[in-house]
């Protein structure tokens, strides 16, 4: 059962307010997280460690130095067919939402599960985020 749209809009909103793009399709995960450079997949949720702890540490991964090429997201429970499409690349690492995965040249790099967010501070996930920005990224 999918998610009401209209109770997930703020949640999209949230993130493509900071320019994070949708993907909606299978067709546009494949276009995006096949091509050459970093992506950051967020897997966005409904859910309070989403809510609480994910898209803001997103937030606050954005002002640092170093960037991935592109920041995306897909929804879990309402963009379903991109979803299980994304969770393709994030080879070894069950489905969890929400999730932080960064891709370099379409094969994962580092991810971050619902586990390793949910009960964690926002600025400590961001804090991930940006050693793996460093580490992973080539652009600043």
């Amino acid at each position: 059962m999918l998610y009401d749209p209209r109770l997930v809009q703020p949640m999209r909103d949230e993130l493509t307010r900071l320019g994070v793009r949708e993907l909606r399709t299978s067709d546009e995960v494949d276009e995006v997280l096949a091509s050459e450079g970093e992506t950051l997949v967020v897997v966005n949720s409904v859910c309070g460690c989403a809510a609480r702890n994910a898209r803001p540490a997103v937030a606050m991964a954005m002002g640092h130095g170093k960037q991935p090429d592109r920041v995306v997201t897909v929804f879990a429970g309402q963009d379903v067919e991109a979803t299980a499409r994304a969770r393709q690349y994030f080879t070894g690492v069950r489905p969890s939402s929400p999730s932080l995965a960064l891709l370099s040249d379409g094969e994962l790099q580092f991810m971050l599960e619902r586990h390793q967010i949910e009960g964690r501070e926002a600025r400590d996930i961001a804090a991930d985020l940006t050693k793996a920005y460093d580490r992973y990224c080539a652009t600043s």
